[in-house]
């Protein structure tokens, strides 16, 4: 984390300090090969993957900025992103944070429990 703290966007250093207090392993700008729209190759860097959970963020530092581009090519492409809008302040981002991460660990474990269903174990 130090190592790559100095290469950190101010929102991203929030971020991290806040997944540290909540004990979250992470990973930063761990990059991603994607397919974009045109279907060209593309290698993307999440700001942060989240190691226990297989789950990558995307820290949004600005309001003005379109992520929906983003998020669409993500989804297209397999992987589950969690975008946090920083710069809406304190308290909102968290809570976004928390109800996705549940919203995704809830999926893959619904995921996990149908492949062993359909097994018969």
């Amino acid at each position: 984390m130090k190592d790559s703290s100095s290469r950190m966007t101010y929102p991203e250093r929030k971020v991290a300090e806040y997944l540290w207090k909540m004990n979250i392993e992470w990973v930063y700008e761990r990059p991603v090969f994607v397919w974009d729209d045109d279907g060209r190759p593309r290698v993307w860097t999440p700001d942060f993957y989240l190691t226990q959970f297989g789950i990558y963020l995307e820290v949004c530092g600005s309001k003005d900025f379109n992520y929906e581009y983003r998020k669409r090519v993500f989804i297209e492409n397999g992987y589950c992103v969690i975008f946090l809008h920083v710069f809406k302040g304190p308290n909102q981002w968290e809570n976004h944070f928390k109800r996705f991460l549940q919203y995704f660990l809830i999926l893959k474990n619904e995921a996990f429990f149908n492949i062993f269903q359909k097994g018969g174990i």
